[in-house]
């Protein structure tokens, strides 16, 4: 399939539609047109010839990618609560502004973040996520440094020796994390301790951290995670898309709670 580089005098958003589309799977136009802070017209626009030549497919308002439906778990994830995480980047990208410093995790609401961020210039960026590393590198006056070499197949994600050294070289004004489930007395939790080992890399790393989950962060798991991540301090930000339940209100104490709308 040709996917190469849309003809001169084409919208210059192609790229970033074709990767955005392939990386959830289905969207509709108005959530791209969200994402990418364009108008439904301008959407509808550039995605009619992508249309025509396969690079993806329209049906009834959304975009549905041509790629293989055996998508991989991260991207089975980008499609689970995107509007509340759409909701979350965006107050996210309302924290950080034109020049700051951001160590930023992998995982689904890291990357819609990474989306939101591309509104922002000249930010610096360190991240062991390729998808994070790819959306903001190509802005003008950013400097990205993608933490790692080897990457994992399901995520694309690092977490091997040389992605530790470089963000524990990094002095940031922010990191960027996430978790898998939050515990009334537990607090913040992961699956795995190459993601705790990496958040608290990432905190060490900066002045102040924001954790980014979902309300569903709030609930029981199926898969139960097991592992702490590092505790937060007081003025750390937590972004969610709902108030925090009271039983919460103990282990959420000191922190900056921002409720996205």
């Amino acid at each position: 399939m040709n996917r190469s580089k849309t003809p001169s005098g084409m919208s210059k958003y192609t790229d970033e539609i074709v990767r955005t589309v392939d990386m959830m799977g289905t969207v509709s136009v108005q959530e791209l047109s969200q994402i990418l802070g364009v108008s439904d017209q301008t959407i509808r626009r550039v995605t009619r010839p992508l249309a025509e030549r396969g690079v993806l497919s329209k049906v009834h308002g959304a975009l549905v990618s041509t790629k293989s439906a055996l998508d991989p778990p991260f991207l089975s994830r980008m499609s689970l609560n995107r509007a509340a995480k759409m909701a979350i980047a965006n107050e996210v990208a309302a924290v950080i502004q034109d020049g700051d410093s951001v160590a930023i995790d992998t995982g689904s609401t890291s990357a819609f973040i990474a989306q939101a961020l591309r509104q922002r210039r000249d930010l610096i960026i360190v991240t062991n996520s390729a998808y994070v590393a790819s959306t903001l590198a190509m802005i003008p006056g950013n400097n990205v440094s993608m933490a790692g070499t080897q990457l994992r197949d399901h995520d694309g994600a690092s977490f091997d020796r040389s992605a530790f050294q470089v963000v524990e070289r990094a002095q940031v004004d922010y990191c960027v994390l996430s978790a898998s489930m939050i515990h009334a007395t537990k607090g913040f939790l992961v699956h795995e301790q190459c993601e705790v080992d990496m958040a608290t890399a990432m905190m060490n790393s900066a002045a102040r951290s924001i954790m980014a989950v979902d309300a569903t962060k709030f609930q029981p798991q199926d898969r139960k995670p097991a592992l702490r991540q590092p505790q937060l301090v007081e003025g750390d930000i937590l972004v969610t898309d709902a108030s925090p339940p009271n039983a919460f209100h103990g282990v959420l104490e000191g922190l900056e709670i921002r409720v996205a709308g």
